[in-house]
């Protein structure tokens, strides 16, 4: 809410976003898991955008053809990582006492392999994330109620339920007014819940 698209685009018009990985890049390039361990959790899902579409208005159904996704020319590598369950868990980080580990891959044109699971070398499909629209601010405030609620329901829950507004760690990348990046980092989704 309240964040002034940082570009406008016409429809049809092809353009190019740079983003980073959800963890902000704290996950590097090394034979060391110690990062997976230790991911700061508040400083992760930063989005790219707002970008803005000429003529469209809310309630508009958008298409978006994502026709290419690749890595920085300077980092021409990703990870698969397994967090603790007391820093972010996973789907059986309970069941399997699961400890930090990541594999980094190196890409080699639509390839993918690693030094730490030697042998294996697959064709690789990037995965581009999420794209949605923004919220109109009831729908914003609609999420932040239930996620809120769910989030007490299940205070205890490891790892948690959702995640609702956090105000550490929360970036924009503009030149903004403080209040209007108070209210963002106040009321501002980290990722579009899952259950809209």
């Amino acid at each position: 809410p309240d964040i002034p698209p940082v570009a406008t685009v016409k429809p049809g018009e092809v353009f190019n976003i740079e983003c980073i990985d959800w963890t902000g890049a704290q996950i590097g390039n090394n034979d060391c898991s110690d990062d997976v361990r230790n991911v700061d959790l508040t400083s992760i899902h930063n989005l790219s955008g707002p970008i803005a579409v000429e003529g469209a208005e809310p309630g508009d159904c958008l298409v978006v053809d994502i026709l290419d996704v690749r890595p920085f020319e300077k980092m021409p590598w990703g990870y698969t990582g397994i967090f603790e369950l007391e820093n972010g868990g996973g789907l059986f980080a309970r069941e399997f006492q699961s400890r930090a580990a990541k594999a980094i891959w190196d890409f080699e044109g639509v390839y993918a392999t690693s030094r730490h699971i030697p042998g294996v070398r697959f064709a690789g499909v990037s995965h581009p994330g999420l794209i949605g629209t923004a919220p109109s601010p009831e729908l914003l405030a609609t999420w932040n109620e239930r996620e809120g609620a769910l989030i007490a329901a299940h205070a205890d829950a490891v790892p948690p339920v959702a995640y609702g507004p956090l105000v550490t760690g929360a970036y924009v990348g503009q030149d903004l007014p403080d209040e209007v990046r108070e209210k963002i980092y106040r009321e501002g989704a980290r990722t579009v819940p899952g259950r809209e």
